[in-house]
């Protein structure tokens, strides 16, 4: 009887060890699962959040839209413009660099920053470094074309802002003239 006790004690052990990895994989296999379904599920409460963001910031350009009675025309990625002056240069392209004069304004009116007080915006179209809501827009220019943009926050500075003068989830309004493209 003894050496039955025994011999079940040694294997209670293993029986135990067992159990437990078989429910350590099961437990990680399920989260696993989970964490997969999470980003296909759309109810996931960040992509809700995300589009009600989108929904106002959408509405609150339709507003500035109506108070000003600009009626503009809008891309697949949300940026608004209306060219108001039509240039007879050529046409912007991916690896030209393109000099504006701006005003850049906040959907509240409040003026952010001017080619007045910092100089003319050159940038190499293509390469970054400005907001891609402003790259997006100067490909639809030619030079000499006056235009107004209403960039939505996704397309300028987002969540953080410009660590300057641009809040968070700011959307921007530019009123430029594209006056040369080298």
């Amino acid at each position: 009887m003894l050496k039955n006790s025994n011999n079940f004690s040694l294997k209670l052990p293993g029986i135990i060890a067992i159990y437990v990895l078989i429910t350590l994989f099961s437990a990680c296999n399920q989260s696993g699962t989970n964490k997969q379904n999470q980003y296909k599920n759309p109810k996931n409460p960040l992509i809700e959040i995300n589009k009600k963001l989108v929904k106002s910031e959408g509405e609150r350009i339709n507003d500035f839209l109506a108070r000003y009675g600009w009626s503009m025309q809008q891309t697949g990625s949300g940026l608004r413009y209306l060219i108001y002056h039509t240039g007879n240069g050529k046409n912007a392209d991916t690896g030209n660099i393109a000099i504006l004069n701006y005003t850049l304004t906040l959907l509240n009116g409040d003026t952010i920053y001017t080619s007045e007080k910092n100089g003319k915006k050159e940038f190499l179209i293509g390469k970054g470094g400005v907001e891609s809501g402003l790259e997006e827009g100067i490909l639809l220019l030619k030079e000499g074309d006056k235009a107004k943009f209403i960039i939505p926050s996704h397309l300028a500075f987002g969540l953080p802002g410009d660590g300057n003068k641009i809040p968070s989830k700011a959307t921007l309004v530019y009123d430029l003239e594209l006056i040369q493209l080298k």
